[in-house]
């Protein structure tokens, strides 16, 4: 049986926190690029993290950070995913030594194909690629790109982000069938301030994905 796994970015508040795991989250963000409006700094994050229980997994969101915040970051939450959102080479962010997640700004004219080769040839620790809309800044900023840029053969796991909803997400499962989501302003009633019964909403969403991608392969059976 295939199963979506769910990531909900952007928490920074412990009954958030609380909801998203209680609605089956797999993994939560946390962003400590000071340039967002859901930023936390690492002794918050760590906080927030330690209400985890076993198998849910905090995720760490840096864009273009210094090494020594990041060395700070991963000591105050030793279990954590990193996610790499910024200009970072692979060099750096292997230097982490950490697991990671490598964003990949789905703009006009970018090659995903080239993009995931180079950094699996460079990359020992990318775990995947989080595939997001490309906007001002850093961030698909709600936006949803268009899926059907996504190559058929990406060789390695792909993360759909970018203007997630519960209205949405289970036709963007069907379409790319993805690894794993990835939600933040679609389960908000404003910024960093997440809504229990979107994030509730979201998760069945992708479980009636899931359920209707095994149904489909069981009648071909």
């Amino acid at each position: 049986m295939s199963r979506t796994r769910i990531k909900i970015c952007g928490l920074t508040r412990e009954g958030d926190v609380d909801a998203a795991v209680e609605a089956g989250a797999d993994a939560l963000g946390f962003v400590l690029w000071s340039g967002s409006a859901r930023h936390v700094g690492h002794e918050r994050a760590a906080a927030l993290a330690s209400r985890l229980p076993p198998f849910v997994t905090p995720v760490l969101l840096f864009v273009n950070a210094t090494a020594g915040e990041i060395a700070a970051a991963t000591a105050a939450v030793p279990q954590a995913l990193l996610q790499f959102h910024g200009d970072e080479t692979p060099t750096q962010c292997e230097a982490a030594g950490r697991p990671y997640l490598r964003a990949a700004r789905m703009g006009e004219g970018f090659d995903l194909l080239d993009f995931a080769a180079s950094w699996r040839a460079e990359s020992a620790l990318m775990q995947a690629l989080l595939l997001d809309a490309h906007a001002p800044g850093y961030g698909g900023a709600g936006k949803v790109f268009d899926w059907s840029r996504i190559p058929p053969s990406v060789p390695c796991p792909v993360v759909l982000s970018g203007g997630l909803n519960p209205a949405n997400v289970t036709d963007g499962v069907l379409r790319v069938r993805p690894f794993a989501v990835d939600v933040s302003s679609g389960v908000e009633r404003g910024k960093g301030i997440k809504d229990a019964a979107l994030m509730r909403q979201f998760c069945e969403a992708v479980r009636e994905a899931d359920a209707r991608i095994d149904d489909g392969l069981a009648g071909a059976h």
